[in-house]
């Protein structure tokens, strides 16, 4: 196996973006396709052609509840396929949602390690779901198993359940194919990059097949002194088909990681500090370490023409264990204090948990007219058992470091005894239909429901600085809600959409099997809360270019949090749902084939988000909300100049976004990077790729 160089060429990135990127990890990389038979020499090379439309483009959604094309779906959906992951090297999820204009990202700190984005301006980490269920668990995921990822944008508690104020993720996973496929991926890159990822797929007989996805990852952050990611995993599927009318898959997919955490750089006068980016205050010995266990049955039956059953099982497993280090300056320096005299505490977080989700779905499509109507209904039941068991601690006594040049040192502290041991169980059930309804060949109307039930028992006990027994927690908590969408949609001609949709969503308090919202305080302020509701509306068109080969989007919308929890001011630590938070906002995107040489997938999202309502003093009337940036744009090119050369080019901007919104805020900088790749295919077994990210150092 031939393998490419390792490079450097990632620059040092500017003032601007230090604490962008410390958290963003981006970095260039080379990396080598292999392609070839791995077993006995007789299996027949399966040679499978494909335009340069499928690269990008996604006709339908994997989601059973979705019947609909998705130029037909009401809907803003964006789609990240495995095309576009292997073009632009991406090697996590956090990356690859970089391609979605209006996502932005958190770091995920404290309890809540893993994946953190923000959609549409309102935080999404409990929105995460794998083929159609909840992914629960707090785990940085590898898209490594992925064939495509989708990005439902708006509420989405109708289709999903709790949550999904601003979206759904939700990610696709490879599964048996009737081809073989065997494909090795190596990358090699700067900043001690090394990842190999095998897809092996081998049909077994007309009526089975076998498939194996395979990851090894190790890599640290350009430029960054001490974080690191160690990750591996294993995803083996089984198909089987089960008579002409009925299919079973049987997957499991595991994913261990062993990383150094990075919380970048401390705050300064509002803004990261103007020190070195390589500067790291964490401890060589910090970690986080994840488990991830997921076993999925599922089995889809035809009852006859009209009628299509699905039924899946799924148990989950996920462990995690950490310490981490946060910089928080010594004090309030501000913009004039001597950076030589300025230093840092290390606040040291230390946790585990291990949660555990057993779910059930059961799921009927059906197709069937009434009178002049024809009807595409999706009916169906859910059901879940969670449980979650963290415990957290901070570590005292640790010494702090100057901030300028933070000493490299062994950890230390006087104590790290646990504060809070907690346990949470939770029931939920839950029932829906989705109705399409075609009016002719123009119109159709979509109405849906659903009714849920989440009922959970958490109990805590508190510890001392000391570690004594301080007291104990008890709450018992059942929600009930209701949830709604709405759609009419307008098709002028086949190739175009036109769309008016409201939906509603809500947000209990322990959508995540926690009551504790605070890190640092490990408060329990919203435990005696109603849900929030949120009420969206969206107006949008979807429209088919060039022979249906360049699909374009567009839609406004509207996102209202009408009760936001917000701080009680006659009971400090506890908070009411007096707020009202609002999202209005524009988003255009473009993906497919502009002729049969250039590929695009790319688009602009506008946010205009404002904090209308709260009870605190320091927060200025219509401040934006946290983590909102007002304008952000990804954009990806491909150009095939012959049938062996490809070459790309894109970027990204993200405008400035507040991380505090309360006076005086903390802010950061707006930022623009290019990304540039050159693939060329050596054979028909051998392809070599070169990526360059943020290539112009901005």
């Amino acid at each position: 196996m031939t393998s490419a160089n390792s490079v450097s060429a990632f620059p040092r990135c500017s003032n601007s973006l230090r604490m962008i990127i410390s958290r963003l990890a981006l970095g260039a990389s080379s990396s080598v396709l292999l392609s070839t038979p791995l077993l006995a020499a007789d299996i027949e090379e399966i040679v499978v052609e494909e335009t340069r439309r499928d690269a990008y483009t996604v006709d339908e959604s994997t989601l059973t509840k979705l019947t609909e094309s998705l130029n037909n779906t009401p809907q803003s959906i964006a789609v990240i396929t495995d095309q576009l992951m292997e073009d632009r090297a991406v090697m996590s999820l956090t990356d690859a949602l970089r391609n979605v204009p209006g996502i932005t990202l958190g770091a995920g700190e404290f309890s809540w390690q893993g994946n953190n984005p923000n959609i549409r301006g309102f935080n999404s980490r409990n929105d995460m779901f794998l083929d159609g269920m909840r992914d629960f668990g707090n785990y940085d995921r590898d898209p490594f198993n992925l064939q495509a990822i989708e990005v439902l944008q708006g509420p989405s508690s109708m289709v999903f359940g709790r949550g999904s104020t601003g979206g759904v993720i939700n990610q696709s996973s490879k599964m048996p194919v009737d081809e073989a496929i065997r494909s090795l991926h190596v990358n090699v890159g700067n900043a001690n990059t090394r990842r190999v990822v095998a897809d092996l797929n081998q049909p077994l007989s007309a009526n089975a097949a076998v498939r194996l996805n395979v990851l090894k990852h190790d890599s640290e952050v350009p430029d960054r002194d001490g974080a690191a990611a160690d990750r591996f995993g294993v995803a083996p599927s089984l198909s089987l088909e089960l008579g002409d009318a009925t299919r079973l898959t049987l997957s499991y997919m595991h994913q261990g990681s062993d990383n150094t955490p990075d919380y970048g750089l401390p705050w300064l006068a509002g803004k990261p500090a103007d020190v070195e980016r390589s500067n790291y205050y964490g401890f060589a010995t910090d970690f986080v370490n994840t488990d991830a266990g997921i076993s999925t049955v599922n089995l889809e039956h035809t009852l006859n023409a009209n009628n299509r059953l699905q039924a899946i099982v799924r148990y989950a497993d996920y462990e995690r264990s950490s310490r981490i280090t946060e910089p928080l300056l010594v004090g309030t320096p501000t913009a004039t204090t001597l950076l030589e005299t300025v230093r840092v505490n290390r606040n040291v977080f230390l946790g585990e948990s291990n949660e555990r989700i057993f779910q059930g779905q059961l799921n009927l499509v059906s197709s069937f007219t009434t009178g002049i109507f024809e009807h595409s209904l999706v009916t169906g039941l859910e059901a879940a058992k969670e449980s979650s068991s963290p415990s957290f601690g901070f570590g005292l006594g640790v010494p702090s470091t100057p901030m300028l040049a933070p000493v490299e040192e062994p950890y230390s502290s006087t104590a790290t005894a646990v504060r809070v041991r907690s346990e949470a169980s939770a029931d939920s059930l839950a029932a829906f239909a989705l109705d399409t309804i075609k009016l002719g060949a123009e119109w159709q109307l979509v109405t849906g429901i659903r009714w849920d039930r989440f009922a959970i028992d958490y109990s805590a006990a508190r510890f001392n600085d000391s570690g004594s027994f301080n007291r104990n927690e008890q709450i018992d908590r059942t929600v009930i809600k209701k949830s709604y969408r709405a759609a009419l949609v307008y098709k002028p001609v086949e190739a175009g959409t036109i769309y008016l949709g409201w939906g509603t969503s809500f947000n209990p308090s322990a959508e995540g099997l926690s009551f504790i919202n605070s890190g640092r305080a490990l408060t329990i302020a919203d435990s005696n809360l109603d849900p929030e509701t949120n009420r969206s509306t969206e107006l949008g068109v979807k429209w088919q270019l060039f022979s249906a080969v360049l699909n374009v989007d567009a839609a406004v919308f509207h996102i209202a949090k009408s009760n936001a929890r917000v701080p009680d001011p006659t009971t400090p630590g506890f908070n009411i749902l007096a707020g009202a938070q609002t999202v209005t906002g524009f988003s255009f995107n473009a993906t497919g084939r502009i002729n049969q040489y250039v590929s695009v997938t790319g688009g602009y999202t506008w946010l205009d988000s404002e904090q209308q309502k709260t009870t605190q003093l320091t927060v200025l009337p219509g401040t934006p909300l946290a983590n909102v940036p007002e304008n952000t744009v990804s954009v990806w090119l491909t150009y095939t100049p012959t049938d062996n050369l490809q070459l790309g080019a894109g970027g990204r901007y993200v405008d400035e976004r507040l991380a505090t919104i309360t006076q005086p805020v903390k802010a950061v900088p707006d930022y623009f990077a290019l990304d540039a790749m050159v693939s060329y295919q050596a054979s028909a077994n051998l392809k070599f790729k070169f990526n360059l990210t943020n290539f112009t150092d901005e």
